[in-house]
């Protein structure tokens, strides 16, 4: 779980606009994040099998923004996409 401290800076890092909380940009950048503090807790907890199904709903969850930000601002996309170094 990321703490608020975590959650404030990705949120002022991403934000479009000074009282943006809740663009599909800071949405994926929050996503990526849990994905990643996620993806090393099963590194170490193989065997956790709850964590496995939350992680591949938020893994869904970010793909599916990603495809309405590329459908909606391409520029957007690309850009958010290099900023948080995904692949696509």
């Amino acid at each position: 779980m990321l703490s608020q401290e975590q959650k404030t800076k990705i949120i002022e890092e991403n934000r479009t606009k000074t009282d943006d909380t809740g663009s599909p940009d800071v949405q994926i950048a929050l996503l990526s994040e849990r994905i990643a503090s996620l993806t090393s807790h099963l590194g170490t907890h193989k065997r956790d099998f709850t964590s496995r199904v939350g992680l591949l709903r938020i893994v869904g969850q970010r793909k599916r923004l990603l495809a309405y930000l590329k459908r909606e601002d391409p520029a957007r996309y690309d850009a958010l996409i290099k900023k948080l170094n995904l692949r696509k």
